[in-house]
C-alpha cells in the first residue's frame, strides 16, 4: 500500500540556503518541510560574514547566479521590515592594488566583469581615498563595486524561515535525517529522521558541507569537502570602514583548488560596529582547533589595508567550514541518478550571497516551469565524467 504524502517537498539543511529554498517554494504554492538536525542557521551560514557579492566572481555560471542572486536580494529587502531584520547594507565592495601591476590586472578582471552586466569602477588613488578614508598610503588604486551587499546571516536565515513558515512551511530542527526513502524503482519518496518518516516525492539537499552524506544515503556521489575558514571580529567601532574592502589576490584564493592555507585580506564593518576581518582558506576536514599562525596572518594583511587596526583589540574569533566543490561551482538541479533529488549545496564561500538565487531556481525546477539560468554548468553528476583523481 503506498504511504500518503506529507508534502511536496522536503528541504534537508535549514542553512541560508535551505531557508532560500524552502520560501521560494512555498511561494510557488508548493508544501514544504524544512529539516535540520541542528537549530536554524547552525552550520556554515551561522560563521559566515553575509556577503553578497559580485565583485569576486569572473564571467561565467558562477557570476550569472550571483547577479539574479543580488537582484533577489535586493527584491526581498525593499521591505523595510525585512530589510531591517536581515541588516541588510547596500554597502558596495572595494578591491584595491598596492601597485601598478596589479591594478593594470584588476582593471582587466573588471573589464570581463563588466561585459557581464556587473557595475565595476575604476577608481585611482584620490578617488579611493574619497570612498575609504582610512586606507594605508600609498595605494595604487581599485575597483568599487556598488552592487556588493551585507545581511547579518544568522538574522536573514531566521528571517526566510519565518516567511516560510507563513506561507504553510513546516520546520523541524533537531531532526537528523538518517535515509532517504526510495521506491522499488528508484524514485524518491521521502525521508527517515530520528523522528519518523516525512513522504514527499522530492527532497533537497540543502545540507551544506554535509550535502555529500546527504546525497550518499541517496546512493549518489557527491564531492563536497569542508574548506575551513576564520574570521577575527574586533570591538565595536563608529563606522570607519565603508565597505566591503580586500586585496586584489583575495580574487585568486577564492578560484584556488589548494588545500594548504591561504590568507589575503579582508575588512568590512557591520552595522552593529564591530569589523570583521577575514580570510583564510585550508582544507584541513572538520578541524575546529584555534590556529595562532592563520590569527596572525590575519590582522597583518588587515593592519596593511586600515593602520588603524593596530590600535584596536580583537573580541573574538570564529571558525566555519565552507562547503567546497572541485570546480568551484555549486551543484544545483535534479539529479539525474536519484529521480525526485535536488541538490542545493556546495556554494563554498559564497552560500549566503547566492541562496536566494539557487532558491528561486529549485522552485522553478520543482514547480515544472523553466529556470531562468541553464542549469547544465551546475549538473550535479558532472563529476562522473571525470578521471577519479580530478573528483576526488
Amino acid at each position: 500500500m503506498t504511504k500518503r504524502l506529507t508534502c511536496d517537498v522536503v528541504v534537508v539543511g535549514a542553512g541560508m540556503v535551505g531557508a532560500a529554498c524552502a520560501l521560494y517554494a512555498a511561494r510557488a504554492g508548493l508544501s514544504v518541510v524544512l529539516v535540520d538536525r541542528g537549530p536554524v542557521a547552525g552550520g556554515t551560514t551561522g560563521s559566515g560574514e553575509g556577503n553578497i557579492l559580485v565583485s569576486d566572481k569572473e564571467p561565467g555560471p558562477e557570476l550569472e547566479l550571483a547577479l539574479l542572486s543580488a537582484r533577489l536580494w535586493t527584491e526581498l529587502a525593499a521591505d523595510e521590515d525585512v530589510g531591517a531584520s536581515i541588516e541588510f547594507e547596500a554597502k558596495g565592495g572595494v578591491v584595491v592594488a598596492s601597485s601598478g601591476e596589479g591594478l593594470a590586472a584588476l582593471g582587466e578582471f573588471a573589464s570581463g566583469q563588466r561585459e557581464a552586466g556587473v557595475d565595476a569602477r575604476a577608481v585611482g588613488a584620490d578617488e579611493l581615498y574619497e570612498l575609504e578614508p582610512h586606507l594605508a598610503p600609498g595605494t595604487a588604486g581599485g575597483v568599487h563595486y556598488p552592487q556588493d551587499c551585507q545581511v547579518m546571516p544568522s538574522l536573514a536565515a531566521a528571517q526566510l524561515v519565518r516567511m516560510a513558515r507563513a506561507l504553510g512551511a513546516g520546520l523541524r530542527t533537531r531532526c537528523t535525517v538518517t535515509a532517504v526513502l526510495r521506491t522499488a524503482g528508484g524514485e524518491v519518496r521521502g525521508v527517515r529522521t530520528d523522528q519518523g518518516e516525512i513522504h514527499a516525492p522530492y527532497v533537497v539537499n540543502a545540507a551544506g558541507t554535509w550535502g555529500g552524506d546527504l546525497a550518499a544515503l541517496a546512493g549518489a556521489d557527491l564531492p563536497v569537502l569542508p574548506r575551513r575558514g576564520f574570521v577575527l571580529v574586533t570591538e565595536p567601532l563608529p563606522r570607519m570602514v565603508r565597505h566591503k574592502v580586500y586585496a586584489a589576490d583575495y580574487v585568486a584564493d577564492v578560484a584556488s583548488g589548494s588545500a594548504a592555507l591561504q590568507t589575503s585580506p579582508v575588512v568590512e564593518g557591520t552595522a552593529a560596529g564591530p569589523i570583521l576581518i577575514g580570510a583564510s582558506r585550508e582544507r584541513v576536514g572538520f578541524d575546529r582547533s584555534f590556529s595562532l599562525p592563520v590569527m596572525r596572518a590575519l590582522a597583518a594583511g588587515a593592519t596593511r589595508l586600515f593602520p588603524f587596526l593596530e590600535g584596536v583589540s580583537a573580541m573574538r574569533a570564529y571558525v566555519g567550514f565552507r562547503p567546497y566543490m572541485p570546480d568551484h561551482l555549486p551543484a544545483v538541479g535534479p539529479d539525474a541518478r536519484v529521480p525526485g533529488l535536488i541538490h542545493a549545496c556546495g556554494h563554498e564561500g559564497a552560500g549566503i550571497g547566492l541562496a536566494a538565487g539557487t532558491g528561486h531556481l529549485i522552485a522553478q525546477v520543482l514547480s515544472g516551469a523553466t529556470p531562468d539560468l541553464d542549469l547544465t554548468p551546475f549538473r550535479p553528476d558532472r563529476f562522473a565524467d571525470r578521471p577519479p583523481q580530478e573528483a576526488s
